[in-house]
């Protein structure tokens, strides 16, 4: 851990500190959009498809690891080359539908470029991991110039939600060897988790409907 520790002590102070400010302020931009967004959508239809963000800077630790595994040196250049969530949001929604919504108007915003995409909804990790990944850049404006910074966007449900972070716990707990009577048991409640999610979009679905016939009656 000291060796993971020591080494981006050897970068640039001034450096580090003017590449944080960049992707600090990718993330205030497409958090600022997402808020927007909800609030129009509320506004309008009466309906905030997201529950909530969360945003967070990758540590110097955390960086260091990647780019080891990587095979690469832990310089600020390899940082910004292999290190694609270095500024990460995490939007939560209520219903699987809400997902593919977000990700379009994302995508449909002019100045906001998607580098990749990865539906681990279509296509789950063989861990049962389930979420909708976006890498894309954003434009940050300072003083003297523009740039492009890349922001990892990932997309889900709240029960989606629940489950990763229990299998992050779990990983870390064991330092990514869990037992396998315990990752078959986190396969499990993946399933689960899915069942849960589509029968509450066919609820909502439902209700919907409903109100909907509800209120042309009353027309």
């Amino acid at each position: 851990m000291d060796a993971v520790n020591d080494s981006h002590r050897d970068w640039d102070a001034e450096s580090y500190e003017a590449l944080q400010l960049r992707y600090n302020a990718a993330l205030k931009l497409i958090m600022t959009r997402m808020e927007i967004l909800n609030d129009e959508l509320q506004e309008v239809h009466r309906y905030n498809p997201i529950e909530h963000i969360k945003g967070r800077i990758k540590t110097p630790e955390s960086i260091v690891k990647k780019l080891r595994r990587h095979g690469v040196e832990s310089t600020l250049d390899n940082m910004i080359e292999y290190c694609n969530d270095l500024a990460g949001i995490r939007i939560i929604c209520s219903f699987t539908s809400d997902i593919y919504r977000i990700a379009e108007m994302i995508s449909a915003q002019d100045d906001i470029t998607v580098l990749s995409v990865k539906d681990y909804i279509v296509n789950p990790k063989p861990s049962g991991y389930k979420s909708y990944h976006m890498i894309v850049t954003v434009p940050v404006y300072l003083s003297n110039r523009c740039d492009q910074v890349k922001v990892e966007i990932q997309i889900r449900t709240v029960a989606m939600d629940f489950w990763a972070s229990l299998e992050h716990k779990i990983n870390y707990k064991f330092e990514g060897n869990a037992p396998d009577r315990i990752s078959l048991e986190l396969i499990d409640c993946a399933k689960m988790v899915s069942e849960l999610d589509a029968k509450m979009l066919e609820l909502n679905n439902e209700i919907l409907e409903i109100s909907e016939q509800n209120e042309n009656k009353n027309k």
